[in-house]
């Protein structure tokens, strides 16, 4: 039986090696170009999130805030951990701020940007919390709880929520926003605004599940 499998594995080997791969009849038409001309943004990506698939996007926003919810729930019960370890030496810390700098400069600009390039809402979160995350390996984790609050960062979450959705339910009816001049900043109608929420929500979000774990789990 393994002879016929490696025989059959040769075979296959070969056809890929000989018989070219099918090439499409319809090569001329570009389905990138025609969602990008159609969502108004370069960025086909950032077309489809928030235009074809707006309303996969809305539930993918109210999931990760149920699951920040989630979080919470489960861990409500639990002791909050005595000593919290973190980096303290100088090395680490200075790279750690200069990564979180860094971070946070990409967050910005994925945000603002994230519909004429690679990148988005979703990405500029994601690159918000990873900023968020190496300022606190290496800070006081009450420091850190202290400035969420001070900032009311939880409120400002559910506001970026909230607009986010009345927002998307807006476009969904079949308003919109000029689109403006193709590969400008102001364009795109609705995605810009939608990108800068979305970033809002993921990086407070994180926020919150990052001091979440470090008191009830600990850091190191």
């Amino acid at each position: 039986m393994k002879w016929i499998y490696f025989l059959a594995g040769i075979a296959l080997f070969i056809k890929v090696l000989i018989m070219p791969n099918p090439a499409a009849e319809w090569s001329e038409f570009s389905i990138v170009e025609a969602i990008a001309e159609d969502a108004g943004v370069p960025n086909a990506v950032s077309g489809i999130i928030f235009r074809n698939r707006l309303y996969d996007t809305i539930f993918e926003v109210v999931v990760f805030t149920i699951a920040i919810l989630g979080v919470k729930f489960l861990l409500a019960n639990e002791q909050p951990t005595e000593t919290v370890y973190r980096f303290s030496d100088r090395p680490s810390i200075i790279l750690a701020r200069l990564g979180a700098t860094i971070s946070a400069i990409v967050a910005i600009e994925l945000a603002i940007r994230g519909h004429l390039s690679p990148g988005g809402g979703f990405a500029a979160g994601v690159a918000g919390g990873t900023a968020i995350g190496l300022i606190a390996i290496t800070s006081n984790s009450r420091w850190m709880e202290a400035i969420y609050k001070k900032w009311n960062a939880a409120t400002w979450e559910k506001i970026s929520v909230l607009v986010f959705i009345v927002l998307a339910i807006v476009t969904l009816i079949g308003f919109q926003l000029p689109s403006g001049e193709l590969e400008t900043l102001f364009s795109g109608g609705m995605i810009p605004l939608l990108n800068v929420l979305v970033a809002i929500k993921v990086a407070l979000g994180s926020w919150a599940v990052i001091l979440l774990f470090i008191r009830y789990r600990g850091l190191l």
